[in-house]
């Protein structure tokens, strides 16, 4: 898990129950899972609404653009096979 074994987790849980106590224990608990989970949740909406695909728009643009360059090099090289 992150390099922790077994004695170090106890040592860490020991040392929580004598700053926070027992009866915030529970509290503490709950709260670090409802933030992870709602860290899970953005993570995973977030994931979902990124979306790389070019639109229509831009794939005429791109393809436009490349029509470009090519007729660019064909002028180029008849150019170089000229002189």
């Amino acid at each position: 898990m992150f390099g922790l074994g077994t004695t170090e987790l106890i040592l860490i849980l020991v040392i929580v129950l004598i700053v926070f106590g027992a009866g915030k224990l529970p509290e503490i608990g709950s709260a670090m899972g409802k933030a992870i989970k709602s860290f899970k949740k953005t993570v995973s909406e977030t994931e979902s609404e990124i979306d790389i695909t070019p639109k229509e728009e831009e794939k005429e643009k791109i393809e436009a653009g490349t029509k470009e360059a090519e007729k660019a090099e064909k002028t180029v090289e008849k150019k170089e096979q000229v002189s």
